[in-house]
């Protein structure tokens, strides 16, 4: 970003992209990485691409993206929702860019965000749970400090809380309960440090809470997670 340039200003946005088209040209590192996002996204994925690494020839091979052994082609466009340019040569990279714009499609043109009608924010992802991380091109070296935080700040366990959340929710809405009951459970449940006790493995603690609001069945699906093993300790025979 030059000196004295006015930030530009994003709307920021979760995509569904199942089923999509989305194209990346280049046949690099930074095309494995976006790549991999698209595929986890479970977007139909097509790469342009005289060559490629390794790994994207193997993907290739097994059928999970389509490599065009080609130089960029605007024809190579036709159908696509999303189109990531990363190659090293900036004349193409243009080149994609204009190319989206004139058929209106969404283009990522690697590191020049001049040129690009989105960004991709800093990830973390935890399960269920995505964070995602923007500074509007001011600081991507802070973008990624702030990553790092919430990666501490959010552990692993969000993985596990997120899923027993939507456990719970599901377990609350299939029981009938009158609006009102069913808005202070869930609201409950949710202010409750759930979260902080599966860090702490206070596996008891939330038992306790699930069986006061009478989700005993979710109880038993999560009973592996639950298993209160100190209490089996004491019961063995010394």
């Amino acid at each position: 970003m030059k000196a004295g340039e006015k930030l530009i200003s994003y709307y920021p946005a979760f995509l569904r992209l199942e089923g999509k088209k989305c194209v990346v040209i280049g046949g690099g590192k930074v095309a494995e990485r976006k790549i991999l996002s698209l595929l986890e996204a479970n977007a139909i994925v097509v790469l342009v691409s005289p060559d490629a690494t390794l790994f994207l020839a193997n993907l290739a091979e097994e059928g999970k993206i389509t490599w065009i052994k080609d130089i960029f082609k605007a024809d190579y466009l036709e159908g696509a929702w999303l189109v990531f340019a990363c190659t090293n040569q900036r004349e193409v990279q243009r080149e994609v860019f204009q190319a989206c714009e004139e058929r209106k499609i969404f283009c990522n043109v690697v590191d020049q965000p001049d040129v690009s009608s989105f960004i991709v924010p800093s990830v973390v992802k935890r399960g269920a749970l995505t964070l995602a991380i923007s500074t509007s091109g001011a600081s991507p070296a802070v973008s990624r400090r702030l990553r790092e935080r919430l990666e501490r700040l959010f552990g692993e366990e969000y993985a596990s809380y997120l899923e027993l959340m939507r456990r719970i929710r599901e377990s609350i809405l299939s029981k009938g309960l009158p609006q009102e009951e069913k808005e202070r459970k869930l609201q409950v449940l949710a202010l409750a440090p759930l979260d902080i006790y599966l860090k702490n493995k206070d596996y008891a603690l939330i038992k306790a809470i699930l069986e006061k609001e009478g989700l005993s069945e979710v109880i038993l699906e999560f009973e592996p997670l639950f298993h209160d093993k100190a209490s089996i300790d004491n019961e063995r025979p010394g």
